[in-house]
Parts: structure tokens; C-alpha cells; sequence
């Protein structure tokens, strides 16, 4: 029987798409729901420690970005990092660095923020998200 899970595959490293991944799993822990990220490629390069401050918007909207940053920024929206990391207060919120994009970029468990949790395989990551409800890709 599936869980109660959601799983995230993050592949974008852009804020437009990663600002959903905070806010979907805020909202799913909220609702009870297990949560199981995995970073892989770009999506992963935007959880190095620093990179949130400088992230790209995506190009169909870049001739929005700074408008939406001021309005962000006037209305206190929290960042996606500060969304998972409430999430993660909330309840059972995991995320995961893609081992062979860890070994790609030639980067260390150190060289990621804080709410990253641990560095797993593909197969791991699918084993456990196969036994949950819903899967994205972001």
C-alpha cells in the first residue's frame, strides 16, 4: 500500500521553480505527508552554501524577476531555503543529494546548506519514492 509521501525530484536550479519546492513541502507536511527531495544537476548546484543569494529566474520570466523580487521582498516572503527549512521543523522532510552529480561537480556533503540531509544513488531515491503516493519533477 503507498504511503503517505510526496516526493520532489528538483532538477531546476532556477528561484521561480525552486520557490514551489518550499512551499509544496511546508504544505504537505502540513497535511501529514511524509517528504522526500532529491537535488540532482542544477536544482542540486542551487543548495551550494551561498548560491541562494544570486539564483537566475527562468528565461520566459526574467523580464518579470524584478518586479516579483520587490513585491517578494515587501511581503516578507521567506525564501525556499527558509520554506524547507520550516518544513523540516513541521515534520518528516528529507532531502537528498544525487550521488553521481555529487561526484560530477566534485562536490562534498560540507559544500551544501543545511537542510541538505545526506548524499544518496538514483536507486535509493526511487526505491523510496515508488512507495509513496505522488512523485514531482521540478
Amino acid at each position: 500500500m503507498a504511503q503517505e509521501r510526496l516526493s520532489m525530484v528538483v532538477f531546476s536550479g532556477t528561484l521561480d521553480k525552486l520557490m514551489p519546492v518550499g512551499i509544496l513541502a511546508s504544505g504537505a507536511v502540513a497535511m501529514g505527508l511524509e517528504v522526500n527531495i532529491f537535488l540532482t544537476f542544477w536544482g542540486l548546484l542551487a543548495f551550494r552554501k551561498g548560491a541562494a543569494q544570486s539564483l537566475p529566474i527562468s528565461k520566459e520570466y526574467e523580464a518579470m524577476a524584478e518586479q516579483m523580487k520587490q513585491i517578494m521582498a515587501e511581503k516578507k516572503v521567506p525564501s525556499f531555503l527558509d520554506n524547507l527549512r520550516t518544513a523540516k521543523e513541521l515534520g518528516n522532510v528529507k532531502v537528498y543529494a544525487c550521488g553521481m552529480t555529487m561526484d560530477l561537480f566534485g562536490l562534498k556533503l560540507e559544500d551544501l546548506e543545511d537542510v541538505v540531509d545526506g548524499v544518496v544513488g538514483v536507486g535509493e531515491f526511487i526505491t523510496t519514492a515508488k512507495e509513496g503516493k505522488m512523485t514531482l519533477f521540478i
